[in-house]
C-alpha cells in the first residue's frame, strides 16, 4: 500500500489541479472513513460521497406508500431492517408499527413468501428496495409466487439502478466530478459494460473496487494514472469478485421479471429508467396496482441538504443542521438513518 501511496502523491504532483472523485457505494463511504483514508491520500484528491445507499434515496412518496399499505387491515408490510426508520412525510414505518400497523423486518424476501404461504388470509406485502444487488433476489422471489400461485404476496416496487443514476449527475451544470469509484456489490450483478458511456460520452474514468483499504486505494490510484494520462476507460480493481460480463443470470431473471421505468430519487427527483416495475405478466405481484397506497407526496425537510449531498454538490458538514437538528438519534434525512449513510458516516467518524 505504501508503494501505491507513494505513486499517488507523486502522480497529483504533475497533475497540477485538485481532483473530485466521488464513490458511488454507500460501504465505500463507511469503510474510506472506517480505514482513514481521506488522512493518507493527497489533500488535493477529495472524496465525495454519491447517491449510492438505498436507504438515502427511497423517496418519502415510497415511505408513505409503504406505511399506507401497513395500516391497511389484514395487511403485514415486511421490509428490511434499516428502512424501519427512514422519515415518511409524516411518520417513519417504525413509528407506524407503535400506532399498530403490522410491520416486520426480514433479511430475505423468500422469508416473505413463505409468511404469505402460511397465513393465507393475510396479504403480505414486501416492501422492495434497492439497488441491483437486490432487486435479483427479489425478482427470484416474484417468479417463485407466481409458479406457486401464492396470490397474497406482493412487492412494493422502490427499486434503484445505479447506472443512469451516473448520467443524471453527469449532466447536472452544478455537479462536479473528475472521476468515480464504481460500486463493488452492483457490479458484481451487471458486470462493466454498463458504465462504459461515462467513459466514452463523458470523458470521466470510472473504476470499479473492493472495500479494503488496498482495493479502495488501488482504485483511486487507477483513476489519477487515468488523468495523468488523459485517459477515460472503465477499469476493474476487484477481479476476484467482479467479472466483466457481472452475473448473467441473475441479470437474466431480473430482466425477464422487471422493467425499466422513471424512479423518484429522495432529494434528487424523477430520473427516467432508473426505476424498476413488474412486466405485465407479474403485474398481479404489484402491491401498488393492487391497493392504490396514498401518498401524500410531501416535499423534503426545508433545512435538509440530504439531496445536495446525494449529488455530491455538498458534503454533510455544510448542512445547516447536521450534528444539531439532524443526528443518529433524531435523524431529520435518511442519509443520517442509514449505516451507510454519508451523513452518518461523517457523524460516526468525520466531524469530531
Amino acid at each position: 500500500m505504501k508503494q501505491m501511496l507513494n505513486e499517488l502523491h507523486d502522480l497529483m504532483s504533475t497533475i497540477n489541479r485538485p481532483l473530485k472523485l466521488m464513490e458511488v457505494c454507500g460501504t465505500h463511504t463507511v469503510e474510506i472513513f472506517r480505514h482513514g483514508i481521506r488522512s493518507i491520500i493527497p489533500d488535493t484528491i477529495t472524496l465525495l460521497s454519491g447517491p449510492g445507499c438505498p436507504v438515502c434515496v427511497t423517496s418519502i412518496r415510497d415511505v408513505d406508500a409503504a406505511i399506507s399499505i401497513a395500516k391497511r387491515p389484514n395487511t403485514v408490510l415486511v421490509t428490511f431492517g434499516d428502512m424501519m426508520r427512514v422519515p415518511g412525510g409524516k411518520q417513519s414505518l417504525m413509528e407506524a408499527r407503535s400506532e399498530g400497523a403490522d410491520v416486520r423486518v426480514m433479511y430475505s424476501p423468500m422469508d416473505a413468501l413463505k409468511l404469505a404461504q402460511e397465513n393465507g388470509l393475510k396479504q403480505i406485502v414486501f416492501f422492495a428496495t434497492g439497488f441491483e444487488t437486490t432487486s435479483p433476489l427479489i425478482a427470484g422471489t416474484v417468479l417463485a409466487a407466481f409458479q406457486k400461485k401464492v396470490k397474497n404476496f406482493t412487492i412494493l416496487s422502490s427499486h434503484k439502478t445505479v447506472p443512469l443514476a451516473l448520467k443524471a449527475l453527469l449532466d447536472a451544470p452544478d455537479v462536479r466530478v473528475d472521476g468515480f469509484i464504481l460500486p463493488g456489490h452492483v457490479s458484481t450483478i451487471i458486470g462493466l459494460a454498463p458504465y462504459e458511456f461515462v467513459a466514452k460520452d463523458y470523458g470521466k474514468p470510472a473504476v470499479v473496487t473492493g472495500f479494503e483499504a488496498g482495493e479502495i486505494i488501488e482504485g483511486i490510484l487507477m483513476i489519477v494514472r487515468q488523468i495523468a494520462k488523459g485517459e477515460a476507460k472503465v477499469e476493474n480493481a476487484y477481479p476476484t469478485v467482479v467479472r466483466p460480463e457481472g452475473n448473467t443470470r441473475a441479470v437474466a431473471i431480473l430482466n425477464d421479471i422487471f422493467e425499466p421505468c422513471d424512479a423518484y430519487w429522495r432529494g434528487i427527483g424523477v430520473l427516467p429508467g432508473t426505476g424498476l416495475k413488474l412486466r405485465e405478466k407479474y403485474r398481479e405481484s404489484d402491491a401498488e396496482a393492487r391497493f392504490h397506497p396514498e401518498s401524500t407526496g410531501i416535499a423534503e425537510p426545508e433545512l435538509c441538504s440530504c439531496g445536495d449531498i446525494l449529488r455530491g454538490v455538498k458534503v454533510p458538514t455544510e448542512c445547516p443542521i447536521f450534528g444539531t437538528g439532524c443526528t443518529p438519534d433524531s435523524p431529520v434525512g435518511p442519509c443520517m438513518v442509514s449505516t451507510e449513510g454519508s451523513c452518518s458516516a461523517y457523524y460516526k467518524y468525520g466531524h469530531r
